[in-house]
């Protein structure tokens, strides 16, 4: 299977948030009233219920004219994702997509997930049961990986009528990236593309406009040390101690169960 990526040019974006409306929608995310906090954007950052935010940030020019910086922000789906290796149940995998998501199921809302991520992208949720108890999933942005397993784009993908998101190969995404920079090069002599190698790179690939810190993303994010030696390590060496310890365990009850049974048929053998 040929690898994809969402590839997301904030030059051909004109904020209109029908990327939002779109995964709204199709995931069934409630809606959430914010407060104005003297932007035109609607929410202030991405939430556990509303999984991608179009953010404005407006930028003047050396010429006194204004550029408008949107961006599509959510789930960035990393190749070393720091959620995934912060997750102490295994809740959190990569599918063969590429895409990050979580499993409800096993989840236990410990939090550890929205620590580690350097992007902001995941939160907790909270819910009740039917007994009136709260619980708390992890949730964020799965790039439609149901809709990807039936053959179709990502919703945002789909409703982005600039074409500023777009879903395919790799390879073919990436190399028309790099022609898309050599183009306006000259109008945003900071642009870059935007796919840190410090994670190994991400599924969801940015053409930005201007340095990554003006987008308030990381120049050059990295999962740490400690929660790869955790995740790597640690955490299978310890499963493995478990495991012998608790055959041990079991072997011990198994052999003590054995001599009772061999002692009492002694006994009875001594009584006939």
């Amino acid at each position: 299977m040929a690898e994809t990526i969402k590839l997301v040019d904030v030059t051909k974006c004109d904020g209109c948030r029908a990327c939002m409306v779109s995964c709204k929608n199709w995931n069934d995310l409630p809606s959430e009233m914010e407060d104005f906090h003297g932007s035109y954007q609607s929410h202030e950052k991405i939430t556990a219920n509303t999984w991608n935010v179009l953010t404005f940030n407006e930028q003047e020019r050396k010429d006194g004219g204004l550029d408008w910086l949107f961006r599509h922000s959510s789930c960035l789906h990393c190749t070393e994702a720091a959620c995934e290796k912060a997750c102490p149940e295994n809740a959190i995998s990569h599918t063969e997509f590429g895409s990050v998501v979580v499993d409800y199921d096993t989840c236990v809302g410990c939090g550890y997930c929205v620590q580690a991520c350097g992007f902001d992208a995941i939160n907790l949720a909270t819910y009740v049961d039917k007994n009136g108890k709260e619980f708390r999933k992890a949730q964020k942005c799965t790039q439609c990986t149901d809709r990807l397993e039936e053959g179709l784009q990502p919703a945002c993908a789909t409703a982005c009528h600039t074409g500023a998101i777009v879903y395919g190969d790799k390879d073919e995404l990436l190399s028309s990236a790099e022609d898309r920079l050599a183009q306006i090069k000259e109008r945003y002599p900071n642009a870059n593309i935007y796919n840190p190698q410090g994670i190994s790179g991400t599924n969801t690939v940015y053409i930005l406009a201007d340095k990554p810190k003006t987008y308030g993303l990381p120049e050059n994010p990295k999962v740490a040390l400690s929660q790869i030696v955790w995740k790597d390590y640690a955490q299978p060496i310890g499963k493995m101690m478990l495991g012998a310890t608790t055959m041990a365990v079991i072997g011990s009850f198994i052999a003590t169960n054995l001599n009772k049974k061999n002692h009492s048929s002694e006994g009875d053998q001594s009584h006939e």
